[in-house]
């Protein structure tokens, strides 16, 4: 079958380019006095931040887990994991519960600790810079880009390489190793 034949091969291909071009949509956020976001298709909730159970032996970075409607979710200090010093919890801090997929291609609900949750906005793909090479005060492999936002940069995340290293991987055993100590 030709082309000519075929007519929905030009619209589906049109409608592949326009869902590229249109705005994706991210949750913003303060983390240490600086705006980050990540894209909400990865949000699952956001929650107060509350009682968390710690665990024993874990990077400073895993904050501890929580009970989510009878699921353990383990909770990561995004500003630990940074390498700055530990989120200080103030009335807005709250836990945004995001999927992220694992090393093993498996989806993990993990929680995130943040200063506080500003708004929703959409980025157009064309307002995206590439992270900066040099000069960001968090690895350059946990930044998606910088997005352009009323005249300012928003450094967007990358959640799955930000939470797949070392604490992604050890996350199934601290939700089995509190699961089986409750």
């Amino acid at each position: 079958m030709t082309e000519a034949q075929s007519p929905s091969v030009a619209p589906r291909a049109a409608a592949g380019a326009a869902a590229a071009s249109e705005p994706a949509q991210y949750l913003t956020f303060q983390l240490g006095g600086e705006m980050f976001a990540i894209g909400i298709l990865a949000i699952k909730e956001i929650i107060e931040y509350g009682d968390l159970t710690t665990v024993p032996m874990m990077p400073r970075s895993v904050r501890g887990v929580i009970n989510l409607r009878g699921a353990v979710v383990p909770v990561i200090d995004l500003q630990a994991r940074f390498g700055r010093p530990p989120a200080v919890i103030g009335r807005r801090t709250c836990i945004v519960i995001v999927e992220v997929q694992s090393q093993s291609e498996q989806q993990q609900v993990i929680g995130v600790v943040v200063d506080a949750v500003n708004e929703v906005l959409d980025i157009a793909a064309s307002d995206i810079e590439p992270p900066p090479a040099f000069g960001a005060q968090i690895r350059a492999d946990f930044i998606r880009g910088m997005g352009k936002v009323r005249g300012r940069f928003v450094v967007l995340l990358d959640l799955d390489n930000t939470l797949s290293a070392d604490e992604l991987a050890a996350l199934p055993e601290i939700a089995a190793d509190a699961s089986a100590g409750a």
